[in-house]
């Protein structure tokens, strides 16, 4: 399939427009516009399928009028009975037209009147050629349209003989019929979409547009250390969807796990790489998205949040920082609204256990927090592994600068281990900043005092220089760690009390 085929093709369809061959054109159309949608699937660049698929509508718009040409062309023949003109009727030999009671008003002449025009009588002669002329004309009517028909016939045949060669044994009617088939079978099919009516058709399209990930493209490989929330997570997900028949009943999968621990530690990306990993829809909820100014339509977009999950399961309800959006019920500062809304979610998650038990139909909300002690105690309850997400460990965290610095040149004299035990304490957000801060000193001694036209004229080879063990030494003089003793404190305190690993 090349472009000159379908230039080919469409040249010939249009020619069949301009002459008034409608039908021939609407097939030829048919077969162009298949042939687009062929040529486009072996295009991957992004620019040039643009253009095609511009193209691809005007050949649609173009079909269209024709099609509607020919439709516009087949209603006028139906009405009109043979060659007489709308609104007549052909009269037989002996039948005398009826006239009307006003004398103003004459009704057509019969074929009989025809020959009386300039003669006293008809003269058979003249009948007998009028006969003739009719029976020529109606001939060729007949001739046209078959021909008209077989034409057609010949094109389709011509336009899709390239897609499919019918096999010997078939009639010459079924091969006729094939191409017809053919294109209807080529299309690719639908992906599925969730459908509601009404008001909920907005909701759903809002909800589909802010928080469903098909992709978020984050790999076990780039997360370090954190062994038992991967291995957690895994069992939660993973495992239902590999054993169906084993996870049923009491084995059935986990229906809530909250993820607890300092900021900077992972939480999000733990999140991200479950939806990766596992090939699951993932929903990335926060409060914003489920707030509205409307009464009562924030329930229903949390149920509809619930509804789309049961639908593109198996899938992840991802809900980070949930302590914003539910915590504890009846405090004296709790809104009516915020109450609601937490109900209906304590609701939509005890609804999602018979969900879980059908087999790869597995919705599992993961939540996220770094104050556990302002969740409210049902959603703590119903949030059944509650796993705390510490600092890296030493080991942990030199895997964190293998991870950071591997797209950068690294000098033979680094020693990542020594520069691990001096990130004692940091998180994983810290030790990032340490890294991306080392990366970035050879080029600001590079560039310092130089004015803006002499820094544009460095090339790139004298800014790109490898990390230095002098470069780790001046970013820790800058950065210091974001979690303090006190808060690791609280965080294991919180965890022996309701901790559930």
């Amino acid at each position: 399939m090349n472009p000159r085929e379908i230039a080919d093709n469409l040249t010939l369809a249009r020619e069949n427009t301009m002459i008034g061959n409608y039908s021939n054109a609407e097939v030829l159309y048919i077969g162009a516009i298949e042939m687009l949608n062929r040529f486009m699937r072996t295009i991957v660049e992004p620019s040039p399928k643009t253009e095609w698929e511009e193209a691809l509508k005007k050949v649609s718009l173009e079909y269209e009028g024709v099609k509607r040409l020919n439709q516009t062309l087949q209603n006028f023949r139906l009405k009109t009975k043979g060659d007489l003109p709308i609104g007549t009727r052909r009269l037989c030999r002996d039948e005398q037209p009826v006239r009307d009671d006003d004398p103003d008003v004459w009704p057509p002449p019969t074929p009989v009147e025809y020959s009386n025009i300039r003669g006293n009588g008809p003269s058979k002669s003249r009948i007998s050629n009028v006969k003739k002329v009719e029976t020529k004309k109606r001939d060729s009517r007949v001739v046209s349209s078959s021909t008209s028909s077989r034409r057609s016939e010949i094109l389709k045949t011509k336009v899709t003989k390239k897609d499919e060669r019918p096999s010997s044994s078939k009639s010459d009617r079924d091969r006729d019929q094939e191409p017809v088939v053919k294109t209807e079978k080529t299309d690719e099919p639908e992906e599925k979409k969730f459908e509601c009516h009404g008001m909920d058709r907005e909701l759903a399209d809002t909800l589909e547009r802010d928080i469903v990930q098909k992709n978020p493209n984050i790999k076990w490989d780039d997360i370090a250390d954190l062994h038992e929330a991967k291995r957690l997570l895994e069992e939660a997900v993973v495992l239902p969807m590999l054993m169906p028949e084993f996870f049923t009943g009491i084995r059935r999968p986990w229906k809530g796990v909250l993820m607890v621990g300092p900021p900077g530690t992972g939480k999000t990306m733990l999140a991200k790489a479950v939806a990766t990993e596992c090939s699951t829809t993932f929903f990335n909820v926060s409060s914003s998205t489920l707030t509205s100014k409307y009464r009562g339509e924030s329930e229903k977009m949390v149920r509809l949040l619930f509804e789309m999950a049961r639908f593109y399961a198996p899938s992840t309800i991802f809900i980070d920082e949930i302590d914003s959006l539910c915590s504890r019920r009846g405090s004296e500062s709790e809104h009516e609204a915020s109450r609601r809304v937490k109900s209906e979610l304590l609701i939509q998650m005890d609804g999602i256990t018979a969900n879980n038990e059908e087999p790869g139909k597995v919705v599992m909300v993961l939540a996220a927090t770094n104050f556990p002690w302002d969740i409210d105690e049902a959603l703590r309850r119903r949030l059944e592994k509650r796993i705390y997400i510490p600092l890296p460990s030493l080991e942990g965290r030199e895997a964190l600068l293998r991870i950071n610095l591997r797209e950068v040149k690294l000098d033979p004299e680094v020693n990542l281990a020594d520069i691990a035990e001096r990130l004692d304490g940091f998180s994983g957000a810290d030790i990032t900043n340490v890294c991306r801060d080392a990366s970035m000193m050879s080029m600001r001694r590079k560039i310092f005092g130089l004015r803006a036209d002499q820094i544009k004229q460095l090339p790139k080879e004298e800014l790109d220089l490898p990390v230095t063990s002098r470069d780790f030494h001046e970013a820790l003089m800058k950065n210091n760690k974001s979690v303090s003793s006190e808060d690791l404190q609280k965080y294991e305190k919180w965890m022996n009390e309701f901790g559930s690993s």
